[in-house]
């Protein structure tokens, strides 16, 4: 996965997915470096070659709903959560289920709150809580993310829930060939 130059062969693919015609015209350049140059990161590719010059969020998925244009949120994100710092890195490299952790929730909440607003972009939900987030800072930049209620978990066959490609370009191929998300029995 290289998140510094992006592969013709991933523009193709992703260029093939996604129905431009159900969605937002491209950012181009000069707004997807302003918008870098806004949150201190940049992103990584092939997302960032995609938003300027493919289309900035479609309705023809992935995920179920859509793919949500750049400096947006899903609609049923909430109101009133916290500023989201996306040059903070995302705190995560491996599978996190805090319904499961027996610590207590004040230390718990902190690392959350991180989790969800820190380090990434939101690419879309899934319904019911469950949102695809793009690692653009930190350790894991440039690899997807499902955050859910109940935990996180990284996509990519070397994590061991999937047999999709990690990174931007692996998680649409995925979807792409209508495989279900997590499909490693």
């Amino acid at each position: 996965m290289d998140t510094d130059h992006a592969d013709p062969a991933d523009l193709a693919v992703l260029r093939a997915a996604f129905d431009v015609e159900a969605g937002e015209p491209p950012l181009g350049w000069d707004a997807v470096r302003a918008f870098e140059a806004e949150h201190g990161v940049v992103l990584p590719e092939p997302y960032r070659t995609f938003v300027a010059e493919v289309c900035d969020g479609s309705r023809s998925g992935p995920p179920d709903f859509g793919l949500v244009p750049l400096a947006d949120l899903p609609a049923d994100w909430g109101k009133g959560r916290p500023r989201r710092i996306l040059a903070l890195p995302f705190p995560l490299t491996e599978v996190w289920a805090w319904e499961d952790d027996p610590r207590p929730e004040e230390e718990i909440d902190p690392v959350l709150e991180r989790v969800f607003d820190h380090g990434s972009i939101v690419l879309g939900a899934d319904g019911c809580g469950m949102y695809w987030h793009l690692v653009v800072s930190g350790p894991h930049r440039g690899h997807v993310w499902q955050i859910t209620g109940e935990g996180a978990a990284p996509f990519g066959a070397e994590f061991g829930f999937t047999t999709g490609s990690s990174g931007f370009a692996g998680w649409v191929r995925h979807w792409a060939t209508g495989r279900p998300w997590f499909d490693v029995p």
